[in-house]
């Protein structure tokens, strides 16, 4: 496995540039996989622009797709979540700014694969990320995603 790419379940984190100012991680995921359930960063702004597959999103109440050479744009403060909404695997970069966010798929990696549900909104907080993990089975169901909910 390489060293700088870590895994949030079925979501590869490989980091590009980290800095102060943005980092650029590559995203990948499987067919019909859910990279994220809906949350709301205080704190940072993402945008991600689809290198291969269909990128799906929903950004406060809009639900958008986005294929190769599109960008999709989640400012701070709106609610959102994204999947692989196609039968390809996708591959996305993201851009985050401020770019300290970055570490936290480094640090979360660790701790979900472990089930330690306490730690995992503890990271969370402390980048002032509100995560609603109660979504995951309605999204799954609404944009038919294969999903394995956590334990």
């Amino acid at each position: 496995m390489d060293t700088d790419t870590v895994y949030l379940f079925d979501l590869g984190t490989r980091y590009l540039v980290e800095g102060e100012g943005f980092a650029l991680v590559e995203h990948t995921l499987p067919p019909r996989a859910l990279g994220s359930p809906l949350h709301r960063h205080a704190n940072e702004d993402e945008f991600s622009y689809v290198l291969e597959g269909q990128l799906g999103a929903q950004l406060g109440d809009e639900v958008v797709e986005a294929g190769p050479g599109e960008l999709v744009r989640k400012p701070r403060g709106q609610e959102h979540a994204f999947w692989n909404a196609g039968d390809e695997p996708l591959r996305f970069l993201e851009l985050i700014s401020p770019g300290r966010f970055a570490e936290y798929f480094r640090e979360l990696a660790p701790v979900l694969a472990a089930g330690d549900h306490a730690r995992v909104q503890e990271i969370a907080a402390r980048y002032e990320l509100e995560i609603d993990f109660a979504t995951i089975p309605a999204l799954a169901e609404r944009h038919g995603l294969d999903v394995a909910v956590p334990a």
